[in-house]
């Protein structure tokens, strides 16, 4: 019992960890943010719920430069005014804006945040077991050599997560009779604009897939499903 010890400990410790993360990302989320009211993207927002048969989708600005949506463990859908204020210049299209709901509504929908505690358990429990192990053959090394794994282990799980939500989108887009082109034109300008950050990191360690990558497959599913009806 005493050599699984370690091991438990780390996944109470990622648990703890989890939890403290969630509720200061609540916390930061609840002060930093209100309803975003926008009759230009209203009818988008729209045309989704209806899709998904629900009275309608709340979003949520989070008052912060970057520009990214994401979905809250507690299920609320988030765009920063850093990407409306993309979209007020012009450079993001209502309906690119309304794909990226989608992505974060597929988050949602699929669970993605409870499979993270999950996953991230499990991580920090492998890295534990692999650093104890590799420490007594390897010392000092070991520890790295368990990091990396359960790195490229997160990042492999983050982008199969990037994927899911981006197959539901298209599955919604095409429901509400969006389309797919938004959401392929979006993941070209954010390409554009991170291609720079991301060519010196191995494509491995990177938590979400190329830009090219999520295209081929909103293409390859479309085809399918088309196909199938």
């Amino acid at each position: 019992m005493l050599k699984f010890t370690p091991i438990l400990l780390a996944i109470l410790y990622a648990l703890a960890m989890y939890a403290v993360s969630a509720f200061r990302t609540k916390r930061e989320l609840d002060a930093r943010s209100a309803e975003l009211v926008d009759p230009r993207l209203t009818g988008h927002f729209d045309r989704l719920a209806k899709a998904l048969e629900v009275p309608r989708i709340k979003v949520m600005l989070y008052e912060i430069d970057a520009v990214n949506g994401l979905a809250a463990p507690d299920g609320r859908i988030f765009l920063t005014r850093g990407f409306y204020n993309k979209f007020r210049l012009g450079d993001v299209s209502g309906e690119e804006l309304a794909a990226v709901v989608a992505h974060e509504i597929g988050h949602v929908a699929l669970g993605h945040s409870r499979k993270r505690l999950i996953d991230f358990s499990g991580q920090n429990a492998l890295r534990t077991a692999l650093a104890v192990f590799l420490s007594r053959f390897i010392p000092g090394v070991g520890v790295w050599i368990a990091n990396s794994v359960a790195t490229l282990l997160a990042a492999r799980m983050s982008r199969d997560d990037e994927f899911e939500a981006d197959a539901y989108a298209t599955a919604l887009l095409i429901k509400a009779g969006i389309g797919t082109a938004p959401q392929k034109s979006l993941f070209r300008k954010l390409g554009a604009l991170t291609s720079a950050g991301r060519a010196s990191i191995p494509a491995w360690f990177l938590s979400h897939p190329s830009a090219e990558a999520r295209i081929a497959a909103i293409e390859t599913n479309e085809t399918r499903w088309h196909a199938a009806t």
